[in-house]
């Protein structure tokens, strides 16, 4: 995906590709971020020089997306542990137990974020004898591979599921599963951005994803720097576009996908799931092998995370209800697998989707 020629400066590494997590110098470096929270109006780096401020801005939402998250929290081990260690020993890895802990709290539904904690554990845990410097750079060095890993199985999801995108019809997708949900590239837009280089005509109908609007700031800001026949929709407009037949095709990320194939996904996604089953139209979910849950059996044990209720009463500093009107305000749902007609992933598509056609595909 490349942005204008006026931003790409800004927001591109080499290539024109749009990486929204970047780690700036060596071992003693810090995290930068995209802030999310600014887009499309103002393009702005945040700098992480601190856990501290990773964990606050993972929890305000600078960097989101399950994939995202990961990574930023793979980055984020190293910046916990400090330097204030001779040699990574006793003291050293009881810092790592309490930075991962901290950052295993910063939010409780994307399942990459413990993912990508564990496996930075894993590599701590055969570094107690190395020296400090040592055992930054080894987990700096994992912390990469997880970024570059995370990139690569987007591509791979983009060329396994370009097929699925309809020639001249219409796609239909509902808050940020694009490159800025990612290491690069995204899961679901990965689809719609290796159709697209591949000069294949077709349109996208953007669902604006309230109550924060990721569909409308984000997924939308992103389709257009891409070049792609982009338009937005309020959600309750979805039945509508569908009964007038100008979406063929449904596609979203994921944040936890269960042993059993059900996704929870950004509120409002079993919606669109069920409008898409009611009008015959495929609903198909894009996710790489780190956001599948096999130790939870079904959709009814993810945690689902519950945000402020001011998100929905003053949605970015504007009051729009009554202050003192209760709220309930969960950030994500959960789709039941039998109305996914596939998970797209960076192994292949998974369907039907159901316990036995999973355990094949991550055998």
């Amino acid at each position: 995906m490349t942005p204008s020629a006026a931003q790409a400066d800004s927001t591109t590494e080499s290539g024109g590709t749009l990486r929204p997590i970047r780690w700036v110098g060596g071992p003693d470096g810090h995290l930068e971020l995209i802030d999310q929270t600014r887009l499309p109006t103002e393009f702005v780096w945040l700098a992480c020089h601190d856990i501290a401020t990773l964990i606050d801005a993972i929890r305000r939402l600078v960097v989101r997306g399950a994939p995202a998250i990961g990574v930023a929290a793979a980055y984020g081990v190293v910046l916990g542990i400090g330097r204030d260690w001779p040699q990574a020993g006793a003291a050293w890895s009881a810092r790592l137990s309490e930075v991962c802990t901290d950052l295993a709290a910063s939010r409780p539904t994307a399942v990459n974020l413990f993912w990508a904690i564990e496996r930075m554990k894993r590599r701590a845990a055969g570094l107690a004898s190395a020296s400090l410097n040592d055992a930054r750079t080894a987990l700096l060095a994992e912390a990469h591979a997880i970024r570059d890993e995370d990139a690569a199985m987007c591509r791979a999801i983009g060329r396994f599921g370009m097929g699925l995108i309809p020639e001249n019809g219409g796609v239909l997708t509902h808050c940020n599963a694009g490159a800025l949900a990612t290491a690069e590239y995204g899961t679901a837009l990965a689809l719609m951005y290796a159709a697209h280089d591949a000069g294949k005509p077709f349109r996208v109908f953007v669902d604006e994803t309230r109550p924060l609007l990721q569909g409308a700031r984000l997924t939308a800001w992103e389709l257009v720097q891409a070049g792609i026949d982009t338009t937005l929709i309020c959600d309750n407009m979805a039945a509508q576009v569908m009964k007038e037949g100008r979406v063929q095709m449904v596609v979203t990320g994921a944040d936890r996908i269960a042993a059993n194939g059900d996704t929870a996904n950004k509120i409002g996604t079993y919606g669109v799931a069920t409008l898409a089953k009611a009008h015959g139209i495929p609903f198909y979910v894009a996710a790489p092998s780190s956001t599948f849950d096999l130790t939870i059996a079904d959709g009814s044990g993810i945690p689902i995370e519950q945000r402020s209720p001011d998100e929905i009463r003053a949605g970015f500093g504007r009051p729009t209800a009554p202050a003192e009107v209760p709220c309930y305000s969960p950030a994500f749902d959960v789709t039941p697998a039998g109305l996914i007609a596939g998970i797209v992933t960076e192994r292949g598509v998974i369907r039907p989707v159901n316990g036995d056609t999973i355990r094949a595909m991550f055998a």
